[in-house]
C-alpha cells in the first residue's frame, strides 16, 4: 500500500504545479469620486456631499484640506496617485487586469458641464493607462459617469476590441473574450437596473445577457460578471430606509437572480463596488442551496452618504487564469488621519487583511460564504469575533468598536448577504436570528484525506 501513498504524493505535487503556473492576479478598483475641480479651491464644504461636514461650525465653516483628502469628501488627485502607485509595486507583472467597477468622479461633478466631467474621467483614463501599460483594465458604467456614448467609446477603445465596443456604445455594457482560456468577462451596465421594466434599453441588456451566458455554457467556458451596483440592498441602510433605496428595481433585481440561479455553474464570480463598504452575497437555489457568490469591494474615496465614512481601500484577487476561481484576495486600505499627519507627506498604504486567514476559509465558494455569514447570527453581536471582524472590515478600519453595531445591526447585515431578493430581505428583518440560523443549512460534501493533503500542497506551491 505504500506505493499507492506515493502516487497520491507525485499527483499531488503535479496538481500543485499546474495550479502554480495558472496562478495570476487582478486588481478591483471602485468608487474613486475624483473631485478636482472643488479641491482646486481648497474648500472642504464645496467638495463634500453634505453641508454640515464634521468640524464645521455655522453657516460659511471652513478648513484646511488634508493633502490626501477628508473624510467628509471625494478623493483628491493625491490620493489616487498613492493608490496608482500601490497597484504598480505588488505582483505587477502577474497581474492579468483590472476590474474597474465604475463612479469615476465626484457626486458633486453632477453641477459641472458635460465637457468638464469627461476631462475628470480622461484623467483617471490616463493614469490607469499609465499604470498598468500591458493590462487591460475592464471599465464598467457607474451612476455618476457621465454617458457620452461616442466620447466614452473613444476614451476606453485602448482597453477593448471592436465586438465589445459596439454593445458597449449602444447600452453601457459588454464582453470580453479571452481566447484560448476558459474565463470571459462580462461586464454589466448597471445603471439600466433602474428603469421601468418595459425599458427597451434595460430589456434588450437582459436579452443580451441570456444570449451570451447560453453561448459560454455550450461552450464549456466560465464567466465574470462584473458592474457598479450589486443586486439586493445596502447592509448599512436600517429600518425603513432600506425599503427606500433599492438598488435594481424589483422587477430587475428578481430577473438578475433568476439569471444567476440558470447559469451559476458556469460563473465563476460576480464583483461590484457602489456601496462604499466592505460585504459580499450569497445566492441560494430556489430550494435554499447556496450556489453563487457576489463580493462588493470598498471605494477608494473616504466619504459615503450612509452612516458615516471609511478609509480608502483597494482589492487584489489571486485566481486561476484559465478557470476563473478565486482563490483569496488581499484588502489594502490607507489609514487617512494618519496620511495626513505623515511628516513625510507620504500615503502608506498596507494590508488590512487576507481574507482565507483573516476568515479562517480555505477556498472563495457559495458553500464557504454561505457558512461565514452563519456564524454572523450566533451569539450577540458584542461577543461575535466572527461578526466584529466582519463588521470592522466593513467599513475598511473605521468602525473598530463593535458597540456602534448592535443586534438589529448585525441581523440587518446577515440579512442584506444572505437574502438578496427584496421580498426575501423584509422577511428576514422580521424572523429572529436563531430562526435564521438552521433555515437555509445544508450538509456538506464529505472531504477524504488525499483531497486534504493536495489542498495543503497546493497552499504551499502557492
Amino acid at each position: 500500500m505504500q506505493w499507492l501513498y506515493f502516487l497520491g504524493v507525485i499527483a499531488a505535487v503535479n496538481a500543485g504545479r499546474e495550479v502554480y503556473e495558472r496562478l495570476g492576479y487582478f486588481w478591483h478598483i471602485t468608487d474613486i469620486h475624483y473631485d478636482g475641480h472643488v479641491y482646486s479651491h481648497g474648500d472642504a464644504r464645496k467638495g463634500c456631499w453634505r453641508s454640515d461636514y464634521e468640524g464645521g461650525k455655522g453657516k460659511g465653516a471652513r478648513r484646511q484640506m488634508g493633502r490626501f483628502g477628508d473624510y467628509s469628501c471625494d478623493s483628491t488627485w493625491e490620493l489616487i496617485e498613492s493608490a496608482a502607485q500601490l497597484m504598480m509595486t505588488r505582483h505587477y507583472d502577474n497581474v492579468e487586469f483590472v476590474l474597474w467597477t465604475g463612479d469615476g468622479i465626484s457626486h458633486s461633478a453632477r453641477r459641472l458641464p458635460d465637457s468638464i466631467q469627461r476631462k475628470l474621467l480622461q484623467n483617471l483614463t490616463d493614469l490607469l493607462g499609465k499604470t498598468f501599460k500591458s493590462q487591460f483594465v475592464f471599465p464598467a458604467l457607474g451612476h455618476d459617469d457621465p454617458f457620452g456614448k461616442e466620447e466614452l467609446t473613444k476614451m476606453w477603445s485602448r482597453w477593448l476590441p471592436t465586438d465589445s465596443l459596439k454593445t458597449f456604445q449602444s447600452g453601457g455594457y459588454y464582453i470580453f473574450e479571452r481566447k484560448m482560456l476558459k474565463l470571459q468577462i462580462v461586464v454589466l451596465n448597471t445603471n439600466l437596473m433602474k428603469r421601468g421594466e418595459n425599458d427597451e434599453d434595460a430589456l434588450q441588456q437582459w436579452v443580451w445577457l441570456d444570449s451570451v451566458l447560453a453561448k459560454f455554457q455550450r461552450n464549456g467556458e466560465t464567466v465574470y460578471l462584473v458592474g457598479h451596483v450589486p443586486p439586493g440592498l445596502n447592509e448599512r441602510q436600517r429600518g425603513s430606509t432600506a425599503s427606500k433605496h433599492f438598488a435594481y428595481l424589483d422587477y430587475h433585481n428578481k430577473r438578475y437572480l433568476d439569471i444567476v440561479r440558470k447559469y451559476a455553474g458556469i460563473i465563476a464570480g460576480q464583483f461590484f463596488g457602489h456601496l462604499h463598504s466592505d460585504t459580499f452575497k450569497v445566492i441560494y437555489s430556489t430550494n435554499g442551496k447556496p450556489i453563487s457568490w457576489a463580493m462588493v469591494a470598498p471605494s477608494v474615496t473616504p466619504k459615503r452618504t450612509i452612516d458615516g465614512p471609511n478609509n480608502p481601500g483597494l482589492r487584489l484577487y489571486k485566481f486561476d487564469k484559465d478557470t476563473g476561481q478565486v482563490f483569496d484576495y488581499t484588502q489594502f486600505y490607507l489609514d487617512l488621519s494618519a496620511a495626513n499627519t505623515n511628516e513625510n507627506r507620504i500615503a502608506e498604504w498596507a494590508v488590512e487583511y487576507n481574507f482565507s486567514t483573516y476568515y479562517s476559509i480555505n477556498e472563495i465558494n457559495a458553500g464557504s460564504l454561505h457558512a461565514l455569514a452563519d456564524k454572523f447570527t450566533q451569539d450577540n453581536p458584542f461577543g461575535n469575533s466572527v461578526f466584529n471582524k466582519y463588521y470592522r472590515a466593513n467599513s475598511v478600519r473605521i468602525n473598530n468598536n463593535p458597540s456602534g453595531c448592535d443586534a438589529t445591526c448585525a441581523h440587518t447585515h446577515f440579512c442584506a448577504i444572505t437574502r438578496v431578493d427584496y421580498d426575501e430581505f423584509h422577511q428576514c428583518m422580521q424572523t429572529a436570528p436563531s430562526a435564521l440560523s438552521a433555515s437555509r443549512s445544508f450538509t456538506s460534501r464529505p472531504i477524504v484525506l488525499l483531497v486534504l493533503f493536495v489542498s495543503v500542497v497546493i497552499n504551499l506551491l502557492v
